[in-house]
C-alpha cells in the first residue's frame, strides 16, 4: 500500500545560489569527505545544485528532480537502492532530500553518517538516528479501534507527514495542503482520536515484543487493529524535533522550517538549537508563517472542541498542553524538573535502569505524562484529539542501542503506561468510541565501536573554513569551526 509522492515547487534561496567561488570551496570539502579514508563513516553527502539535489559517495554521483526523475552524473547512482522494507535502501529520497533544501537555513552540504557510525566521541550514542537509510528513518505504525478493518501486520509504508493528515482527517478536520496524505486503513466518525509518539522506538523490535508477549498493550491494540510492515519513514533528517514538527503538521521541514535539532542562520549569523530541554518549550516560535499545526485544524473544523497535547512541544492550538504550562510557569523548564516524581516509587519503572540519568528523566517525564492523559479521560468527555508523547524510549536506545536489556526496558515501561490508560478506557466503557494511532518520529540503529573517524577533523587539516551543526550540517566559508 504505498503512498503517492509528493513533489516540492522548485525553489533556490540566496543561501544556496552557486558561485564560483562557493563551488570550488564544495568541491574541495568533497574531495576530503569522498576520500577513501571517510569512506566508511560517510554514507552520503548531498547538497543543492539550482532546482536539483545532488548526491554523491565514494563510488557515484547523480541529481535528483523534485518529481523523482534522476540523472547519473558519474558511476552509479548512490540512492537507486528505494525499497523502504530493506533497513540499508534510502526510501523517498528525493522528495525527502528536496523537503530539506527548501529551506534557506539548509546546509551547504548535508553529510549522512554511516549507519553504524560510532561517534560517541563527539556526543554520539550507542544507538543513533538521523540517517536518510531506512533502518533509522522507520518508525511504527499502527492503527486501533473505532473505524479500523484490517487485522495484524500489514504490508504497506507510510511517511511521518501522513501522521497528521490521518489525524486531522479521524478528527473530523481538513488534510488540505499538507505533504502528507491520511491514511486509508480507518476513516473519520469516532468521538476520540488518540495519536501515540513513542520517541525513537523502532518498528521491527516494537512488533516483534509485542508478538512474542513482552508489549502485551500493544498487542491489545494490534487485536483491534492493524500495522504497516514498512511503518512510517521519517524525513530527513531523521531526529526528533524534526519529525515531532512533521507529525503534527503534515509537511517536511523545509515547510515547517524546523530543519534539524541544530542548524544555522545565515540570514542572522546565529545558530539555532530549537531541540535542547532548554528550547523545547519556545519550538513553535521557530515554526515559518502559515504552517498550521493538526490541533489548529480541528479548532477550525469543530470550534469548541478540547484538543490535548501531551509531553510535546509542537502544541500551538491544543486546549490542554504540558509545555503551555511550562511556558506559563515562573521557573520554566527549571521548575517542570523540580517537580517531577522520583523513578524509585513508579511501579512502572525497571528499577534496574532508574540510576541511569537519561532513563531516569525519561521515567519520570513518562510518570508525570501518564498522570496528565489519565486525568484527561478519567471523568467527563475526553478529548477530540489526544496527542501523546513517550520520552523514555529514545533514551533507553540511545543508551544501549536496539535490542539491548535497557532498550526493551524501555519499551516495556512504555507498555505499562499504555495499559493503564487502556484498563481506564475499558473501564469507562469507551473503547468503542476510540481510534488510537502509535508511531515514532524515527527509528534506531546501533553504533559499532569499530567505525570511528571524524570528518571535521579531516575538513580543518585540509583548511576548509566550515562550521558544523548537528554533526552534520556543513556551512562552508564560516571563519568558526565545531
Amino acid at each position: 500500500m504505498p503512498l503517492p509522492t509528493r513533489t516540492l515547487a522548485p525553489h533556490v534561496s540566496p543561501g544556496h545560489r552557486d558561485t564560483a567561488e562557493r563551488t570550488a570551496l564544495r568541491e574541495r570539502a568533497l574531495d576530503v569527505l569522498l576520500a577513501d579514508d571517510l569512506a566508511r563513516v560517510v554514507a552520503l553527502v548531498a547538497w543543492r545544485e539550482g532546482d536539483r539535489v545532488v548526491v554523491a559517495d565514494a563510488r557515484g554521483r547523480s541529481a535528483l528532480a523534485a518529481d523523482g526523475t534522476t540523472t547519473v552524473l558519474a558511476g552509479r547512482d548512490p540512492v537507486a537502492h528505494q525499497d523502504p522494507y530493506d533497513d540499508d535502501a534510502y526510501p523517498f529520497a528525493a522528495v525527502r532530500l528536496h523537503s530539506l533544501f527548501a529551506d534557506p537555513r539548509a546546509p551547504d552540504l548535508a553529510v549522512v553518517h554511516a549507519g553504524d557510525h560510532d561517534y560517541t566521541d563527539r556526543g554520539g550514542h550507542r544507538g543513533e538516528h538521523g540517517s536518510l537509510n531506512a533502518l533509522q528513518s522507520r518508525a511504527p505504525l499502527l492503527l486501533s479501534g473505532a473505524g479500523v478493518t484490517a487485522r495484524g501486520v500489514v504490508d504497506g509504508v507510510a511517511r511521518t507527514v501522513d501522521v497528521a493528515a490521518t489525524l486531522a482527517v479521524l478528527a473530523g478536520a481538513s488534510a488540505d495542503g499538507m505533504d502528507g496524505a491520511p491514511l486509508a486503513l480507518a476513516g473519520p466518525g469516532a468521538p476520540h482520536v488518540v495519536g501515540l509518539l513513542w520517541d525513537g522506538a523502532p518498528s521491527a523490535d516494537l512488533l516483534a515484543m509485542a508478538a512474542s508477549g513482552e508489549l502485551p498493550a500493544v498487542a491489545r491494540l494490534l487485536a483491534r487493529g492493524c500495522a504497516l510492515r514498512g511503518g512510517a519513514i521519517a524525513e530527513f533528517p531523521s531526529v526528533t524535533l524534526v519529525n515531532h514538527t512533521c507529525a503534527l503538521t503534515g509537511v517536511g521541514p523545509g515547510r515547517h522550517g524546523i530543519v534539524h535539532n541544530a542548524y544555522y542562520d545565515r540570514e542572522t549569523g546565529e545558530a539555532v538549537t530549537p531541540n535542547s530541554s532548554d528550547t523545547w518549550h519556545r519550538a513553535m516560535d521557530f515554526l515559518r508563517p502559515g504552517v498550521t499545526t493538526v490541533f489548529e485544524r480541528v479548532a477550525a473544523a469543530a470550534p469548541g472542541a478540547v484538543t490535548a497535547c501531551v509531553d510535546d512541544p509542537v502544541d500551538r492550538g491544543a486546549t490542554h498542553s504540558t509545555f503551555a504550562l511550562v511556558r506559563d510557569s515562573a521557573g520554566g523548564t527549571g521548575a517542570l524538573a523540580a517537580s517531577l516524581p522520583s523513578p524509585e516509587d513508579d511501579p512502572r519503572a525497571t528499577q534496574a535502569f532508574v540510576d541511569q540519568p537519561d532513563y531516569r528523566w525519561g521515567s519520570q517525564i513518562d510518570a508525570i505524562g501518564l498522570e496528565q492523559v489519565l486525568g484527561l479521560w478519567r471523568e467527563g468527555t475526553p478529548p477530540r484529539l489526544t496527542w501523546w508523547n513517550t520520552t523514555l524510549t529514545d533514551g533507553a536506545h540511545h543508551a544501549g542501542g536496539p535490542g539491548s536489556a535497557v532498550a526493551r526496558a524501555g519499551l516495556v515501561d512504555s507498555d505499562r503506561r499504555l495499559g493503564a490508560w487502556l484498563d481506564l478506557v475499558e473501564e469507562r466503557g469507551l473503547a468503542d468510541d476510540v481510534v488510537v494511532l502509535l508511531t515514532a518520529d524515527h527509528g534506531m540503529q546501533g553504533a559499532d565501536p569499530a567505525v570511528t573517524g571524524d570528518w571535521d577533523a579531516a575538513l580543518a587539516a585540509a583548511g576548509i573554513p566550515f562550521r558544523d551543526e548537528a554533526h552534520g550540517f556543513l556551512y562552508l566559508g564560516e571563519d568558526v569551526t565545531r
